[in-house]
């Protein structure tokens, strides 16, 4: 189907909407600056690797591959680090090789890095207590990400700053240079999965079953590599190489449009600032300036779908975003949390099943990070393990239950041994992650992530349930099954 471009739209059109979690700037002469030079640089991807990612989501759409995204909440300037970035490409390289020899398919490697700088908040202000009389208080713009402000609490570091795009600019740019450095290299290569050990896999908080069934897995993917080689096959480099593609949520709408661009011999526009940009559950308002914007743009494109989305409203935004009907262009990212997934997902794939002719195919993906928000009794910001995993296993059995298929996995974690989320088998004394561990390495700025062996565990999980490892009649429990959770029994 040839592409018709929407003759109401340009880059700029957005301007005319009301948009939610609009950053205000002191000096909007020196916005505009700013955004004339960022419209002057080179595009950060090309449109050859976006039509690339889309006909491998129109794939995934068939049941042909897995979507595994993750990474960072808030990507921080000073984490462009090569260490840094080499932990996060690792981590999602050893899940996605859990998951291909698990679930038997191709798996699309989609990280929110090289530009995920840019965070909604729930409140545009913070208050804190005086640090210098604890009986006042003082309330300061909130963090919107490194792209904005800084994360510190002072009036100077949450001035929003428009010089910050140029750098975030400039940082995704880097990361993107030494990810494509690394996995021209060889980094990724199938033939050496050992390359992508992360130091501390080593140590005991790895269960040794899920360390020694990862080593199993790297010694057969190799072996049938090097088995096919002997016999000749002639597409095993490109089988060995694996590819990352780039996602972050297109919230600040100065920086994207201004990397909103043409490009020969292809129809429309292109957001070339990354592959997979999507809209957040704050800002999918059918008449608000980012869903004006994304529109227009020829990404693939990914929607946040929170538990107040009704089935009407996510059916309008379908018709909305993908009027073509366009394969590979709609991403649907469940984020509904483990107390309202069962009642609220079977409705939803309903309603856009009903309305397939009209909407084209989607892509569900299951975001359970963040609809599991945990305070502890201390007031730290947590999630834990046991929710994510009870909301990703509910969503793969509510997806199989109405002969639809859970198509992939939205995640925010890290290739850093931190301690941010509550649970799972691997950590301290390798008995989890408990409430007075948090303090041991809380690294986040925002939200909380799910660290290495937490990440593993859960790929494991995954691709056993996928793979027919459900609980058995006897009553047996497949890797990463912890029994149900505490507030969701019957």
């Amino acid at each position: 189907m040839n592409y018709v471009a929407p003759t109401d739209w340009s880059p700029l059109s957005w301007r005319t909407r009301l948009q939610a979690q609009q950053i205000v700037y002191p000096d909007r002469g020196a916005v505009e600056r700013v955004v004339e030079q960022l419209h002057r640089l080179p595009p950060l991807v090309t449109s050859f690797e976006i039509e690339k990612l889309k006909g491998q989501i129109a794939q995934a759409q068939q049941g042909k591959r897995f979507l595994l995204q993750g990474g960072d909440c808030a990507e921080q300037i000073s984490d462009c680090r090569p260490e840094a970035i080499a932990a996060k490409l690792k981590i999602l390289l050893q899940m996605s090789l859990v998951l291909v020899y698990g679930l038997k398919m191709p798996v699309v490697r989609v990280g929110r890095l090289a530009g995920q700088y840019a965070k909604p908040r729930s409140s545009p202000t913070e208050t804190r207590p005086d640090a210098e009389d604890p009986s006042r208080t003082v309330t300061l713009p909130s963090y919107f990400g490194d792209l904005v402000n800084e994360a510190g609490f002072s009036a100077e570091a949450r001035r929003p700053d428009p010089a910050r795009m140029l750098e975030g600019y400039k940082h995704a740019g880097l990361t993107l240079n030494f990810v494509r450095s690394l996995l021209e290299a060889g980094f990724a290569d199938l033939h050496h999965p050992e390359y992508w050990d992360l130091g501390f896999m080593r140590h005991a908080g790895l269960p040794g079953d899920l360390r020694e069934q990862y080593r199993a897995i790297t010694r057969s993917v190799s072996e049938g590599l090097r088995f096919m080689e002997a016999v000749g096959e002639t597409s095993v480099d490109q089988m060995a190489r694996a590819e990352l593609f780039t996602s972050h949520e297109g919230l600040n709408l100065l920086y994207e449009s201004a990397l909103t661009r043409t490009v020969p011999r292809r129809e429309g526009y292109y957001n070339l600032s990354t592959h997979l940009p999507w809209i957040g559950d704050r800002t999918r308002n059918l008449d608000g300036a980012h869903v004006e914007y994304f529109r227009g743009i020829r990404n693939p494109i990914g929607v946040k779908v929170g538990k107040g989305c009704e089935a009407g409203e996510l059916v309008a935004l379908l018709r909305t975003l993908n009027p073509q009907r366009e394969a590979g262009r709609m991403v649907l990212i469940a984020r509904l949390g483990v107390h309202e997934v069962t009642k609220r997902l079977p409705g939803l794939i309903e309603a856009v099943r009903a309305s397939a002719a009209e909407v084209g195919p989607v892509l569900w993906v299951c975001d359970p990070m963040h609809g599991n928000p945990v305070t502890t009794s201390g007031g730290i910001k947590t999630r834990s393990f046991d929710h994510i995993l009870a909301e990703l296993i509910a969503s793969w059995e509510i997806h199989r239950s109405v002969g639809s298929r859970l198509g992939g996995v939205h995640l925010e974690l890290t290739g850093e041994d931190v301690t941010e989320c509550l649970g799972g088998r691997g950590g301290e004394q390798a008995g989890g992650l408990k409430e007075q561990d948090l303090a041991r390495n809380y690294a986040s700025p925002c939200d909380p992530r799910l660290n290495y062996e937490q990440s593993m565990e859960l790929a494991f999980a995954l691709a056993q349930r996928m793979n027919g490892g459900e609980r058995s009649a006897e009553g047996k429990e497949g890797v990463g099954s912890r029994g149900p959770v505490p507030g969701t029994e019957g």
